[in-house]
């Protein structure tokens, strides 16, 4: 683990949350009960995300991308285990069967399936919902879900690799548009994450910045 790496995360990822549960209570809404990291797998970038959710701090979340992984069952249990044991959130991508058979605490939903976030909520209360969106125009798609992940605020790799970075700037315009808390990902690290203070963002999101900062996964 990179120690000093991993402690400038979650350090800046816990201002961010403290600071946005302050603004949502003068504003007199309730505060949504969200972890201040998100660990988002990838198959190429985290061949093995267990061993890095293991290493989170207690309380993190993982959203678990399978991208049609034929192990993907199995993966899961995995992170079930180890966010049970670090007291974490697990979120499933797109797949609610998923979610419900390996009993994750919810999912994180892709741009384009948006629109199934109230008919999720409603048939499972219990859950947190989350979703992504890239631009202002996804931001009035956003019914029944708890927090929105937007990205990529910094140029980064995967799928967010063709996307032009939002900037901080352009971040911080569209978390004042949305409706729910809002997280940053793409491209976010230690050396980085720190000028999302202030920007209204809930915590942070990312997928290798968590990798190189809390070790293999």
């Amino acid at each position: 683990m990179n120690r000093s790496e991993a402690d400038r995360l979650w350090e800046i990822a816990s201002v961010l949350a403290r600071d946005a549960a302050d603004v949502s209570r003068a504003a007199g809404r309730r505060p949504a009960n969200l972890p201040p990291l998100l660990f988002f797998t990838d198959p190429e970038r985290t061949p093995r995300p267990w061993e890095t959710a293991a290493r989170l701090p207690a309380g993190s979340g993982v959203v678990y991308r399978a991208f049609g992984a034929p192990d993907a069952r199995d993966t899961a249990l995995r992170l079930r285990e180890a966010t049970r044991r670090r007291d974490g959130l697990l979120l499933i991508g797109l797949d609610a069967e998923l979610a419900e058979a390996v009993e994750a605490d919810g999912v994180h939903l892709p741009e384009r399936a948006l629109d199934q976030a109230a008919a999720l909520a409603a048939r499972r209360p219990g859950w947190r919902i989350t979703g992504a969106a890239h631009a202002a125009g996804a931001l009035d798609r956003l019914a029944g879900l708890d927090a929105v992940v937007l990205s990529p605020v910094f140029p980064a790799g995967g799928a967010s690799a063709a996307r032009p970075a939002l900037g901080l700037d352009g971040f911080a315009d569209l978390v004042r548009g949305a409706p729910v808390p809002a997280y940053a990902l793409g491209g976010v690290n230690g050396r980085n994450a720190r000028g999302l203070i202030g920007s209204g963002a809930c915590g942070l999101a990312a997928v290798s910045g968590i990798r190189t900062a809390f070790g293999p996964g």
